[in-house]
Parts: structure tokens; C-alpha cells; sequence
């Protein structure tokens, strides 16, 4: 049995809405993270399922799109990264037959990012994310931790996941196969290769990359300054590429959705634009194992975890956002006399919660500063903040701050 048709995806739900109503339907996200096993579950009479890892599907994709296409009058395609010229044929077929639900598309690399992709299928395609396993969806938990918040309650961690179980699900990530592998060193050998097949052929087929040999040291590199604002000239010293060169590469794994740039939040809109983004990891297994951080480093020493700590509730904070009811965007603040905040959730008109994470189990005053900072400066728009942090209780902090523990992230409603 397949490691990811164990546990029940959120977004299966989002794809069934979508297919009633929009003839095609992108699902978009990471190699491995279980994609294929969900629109498998979609496939049956009348909608076929055809894979471009399969090379002659793919031939048939990259020598006579037109055709192969014609052929079909449903059907779920797989990797259609793969031949990014199947795109102009599906919008050809669509826009000849507008019915609902024809064609069920993923794919392993942001295709939107291509220009030619962006255009011809606007108005005709709508894409959905599926990032690897939320904690929640390892646990069959259905609450949605943003939408609860901005309702004004904060999940209960039942029972609380704390220090070494919670340090165990941080390194073990949320890929299907990192979860099912028992053992860290199982888990080393698996994002191993993980990382040879994308580089080795991914990157190949989106982006024209000279020197690929280059690129697992860059990411190696890339992954010692996770969570921190994203200098490219300075990181391009480090590895002894240019800023322009590490600018590219950066968008490549931006692309391939192994990591994220998040922008600063700044009250005037306009400001954002100009401020550093910071880089994410998206699966924090995936950057510890690239850090070579490993439990017992942990146990003597908590330096190097905040970080990995920090993508971990990134990447949960993700995942619920593409499977909320709102729609959210995720940024960070930091200011000229460095108060920062970890994460801002923002909602399109405005409203916004602040998140600060916190590895240890006591919370003092000083953790505050930021979110205070950031209530001040939002105003109304100020919804909470929340420090996150490795307790077990949930206790107001003040006019709508709050500290609560990490494992509310995969909790349940109040009942």
C-alpha cells in the first residue's frame, strides 16, 4: 500500500468543487507529496489516467500534442510539467467543449511560472496546492487552525505534543515516505535521493542550469540561512556564485516548491515591495536533513533547531491556509530596530494575526515585544498574537495576545 493513501487529504474536497465547475483543474506541489496517489482516487469510467513519467505517454505528449489530446474527452495527466506544450492543445479542447471537470492536470513544478502557461490557460484553470502531510492530516484532525483563530478561538492540543515527541515530528517532516520510515537514517537515505532525482531531472526539464553539480552544495548553503532575510550576494559568497546566478537557483527550488520567499508585511502596501523577503523551507524534515541536525544535537543543544522549528510551523500554517475558507497570505515583519515577528497571516482586506515561535517551554516577558510592536502599528486590523511556544497550557497574555502550545496546530475544536 502507498504511504500517502494511508491518511485523508484535505484538498480532496477542494478538487471534487472545483471539477463541477471549471473544465481544468491543476493540482500543484512537491514531487512525493502525494499527489498521484490522491487523483488516482478521482480516475474511473470515463475519466482516464495517463502519466508522463511514463516515456512513451510522453513522447506522444511532446511529439503530437494536438493528438493525443484530441483523443481524450476526460482524463487526469500527471507531471504535465513534463511537456508544458499539452497546455496549448488542452486549452484548444477546451475552448471547443467548455464542459466542467475534462481535465484533471498535476504537476511537480509551478507551471505558472512559465509565461506561455500563465496566459493560455487564465479563465479556463484553476490550480490547487498539495503540500506533504499536514500534522493534522497524519492525525485525521479536521480543524482548520487559521480559520479558527480568525474566529476567534485558538484549537486545544489534545493530548499536548511536547520537548522530544514534538522535536521527533519537526525532523520528521510531512513527506508520505519520511513519515512512513521508521527510523532517521531510513528517512537520510529517502531525502538523499529525494534530492538527486529532482536535481538530476526536474531542474533538467524547467530551467537551463549550466553547472547542475552546483546545486545540491547551494542548497546545503541555502539551507544554514533558513528563516532569515535573503541577502543573494552574500549567499552567492559563501558558495562562490554571483548574485544574479543565486537569484536563479533560488527561483528554481522556489518552483520545484522546496522553499518560499516570503515578503516583509508593512502597513502601507506599497512598502512591501521594497523590503527583503526571508526564505522558507517548506518541509522542515526536508531542511534538517540538509542541515545534518539530528535529535541528539537537539538534546545538548538548542541553537540551530529555532530554525528548523520556525519552517516546521511555517509549513503547517501552509498547509492549512490552502485549505481554509479564507483566503490568507503569509508574511513576516522586522523593522530598523530589528523587532521582528516570525509570521504574519493576512487576510485580503487586511485583518492580520501575528505568530511568534518559541522552542522552549517557558514564555517571559521580552518574547512579546514584537507582536505588542505589531498591534500597535496594525491597529483594528490586529485580530491576535500568538506566541507559540513548548508548554501545554493556553493562557491570555494580554489585550488579545495569547500563548499557546505548538501542538494547537494539529488540534481540535472546542466543544
Amino acid at each position: 500500500m502507498h504511504a500517502s493513501s494511508l491518511f485523508p487529504r484535505r484538498i480532496a474536497q477542494r478538487i471534487d468543487e472545483a471539477l463541477l465547475d471549471t473544465p481544468v483543474v491543476l493540482l500543484a506541489g512537491p514531487r512525493q507529496a502525494g499527489k498521484t496517489t490522491l487523483v488516482r482516487q478521482f480516475t474511473g469510467p470515463g475519466l482516464r489516467y495517463l502519466t508522463l513519467d511514463d516515456e512513451l505517454t510522453l513522447l506522444s505528449a511532446r511529439e503530437d500534442p494536438v493528438g493525443m489530446i484530441r483523443g481524450l474527452d476526460r482524463a487526469v495527466i500527471d507531471e504535465v510539467q513534463r511537456a508544458p506544450g499539452l497546455l496549448l492543445a488542452i486549452k484548444k479542447s477546451v475552448d471547443e467543449d467548455r464542459r466542467p471537470g475534462r481535465f484533471l492536470l498535476t504537476g511537480s513544478a509551478n507551471l505558472m511560472a512559465l509565461p506561455t502557461v500563465a496566459d493560455s490557460l487564465a479563465g479556463r484553470m484553476e490550480t490547487l496546492m498539495l503540500l506533504p502531510l499536514s500534522q493534522s492530516e497524519i492525525e485525521n484532525k479536521s480543524a482548520n487552525w487559521i480559520d479558527s483563530l480568525f474566529a476567534g478561538e485558538i484549537l486545544t492540543a489534545d493530548p499536548p505534543v511536547l520537548g522530544d515527541k514534538l522535536v521527533e515530528r519537526v525532523l520528521r517532516g510531512g513527506y508520505p515516505e519520511m513519515v512512513a520510515r521508521p527510523t532517521p537514517k531510513r528517512r537520510t537515505a529517502w531525502t538523499r535521493q529525494y534530492i538527486d532525482a529532482l536535481i538530476q531531472r526536474d531542474v533538467r526539464e524547467i530551467a537551463e542550469v549550466d553547472k547542475l553539480d552546483e546545486l545540491p552544495r547551494f542548497l546545503r548553503a541555502l539551507a544554514q540561512t533558513a528563516g532569515q532575510m535573503c541577502n543573494y550576494s552574500r549567499l552567492g559568497g559563501l558558495v562562490g556564485l554571483n548574485g544574479k546566478t543565486v537569484a536563479r537557483y533560488i527561483g528554481v527550488f522556489e518552483q520545484m516548491y522546496l522553499l518560499k520567499r516570503v515578503d516583509a508585511w508593512a502597513r502601507n502596501r506599497l512598502k512591501r515591495v521594497v523590503k527583503t523577503p526571508k526564505l522558507q523551507f517548506i518541509d522542515s524534515g526536508l531542511l534538517a536533513m540538509l542541515m545534518d541536525l539530528n535529535a541528539n544535537e537537539i538534546q545538548t543543544d538548542k541553537s540551530r533547531y529555532g530554525h528548523v522549528l520556525e519552517s516546521f510551523v511555517f509549513g503547517e500554517l501552509l498547509k492549512h491556509a490552502t485549505t481554509a475558507d479564507d483566503d490568507y497570505q503569509l508574511l513576516y515583519y522586522r523593522d530598523t530596530d530589528k523587532t521582528e515577528v516570525d509570521i504574519i497571516i493576512e487576510k485580503p482586506a487586511g485583518q492580520l494575526v501575528g505568530i511568534e515561535i518559541k522552542a522552549a517551554a517557558t514564555v517571559k516577558e521580552r518574547d512579546l515585544r514584537g507582536l505588542k510592536k505589531l498591534a500597535d502599528l496594525a491597529g483594528d486590523q490586529f485580530t491576535a498574537g500568538v506566541l507559540l511556544y513548548d508548554g501545554d497550557e493556553t493562557l491570555p497574555l494580554g489585550d488579545k495576545l495569547w500563548a499557546a502550545p505548538l501542538s494547537t496546530l494539529w488540534g481540535a475544536q472546542r466543544v
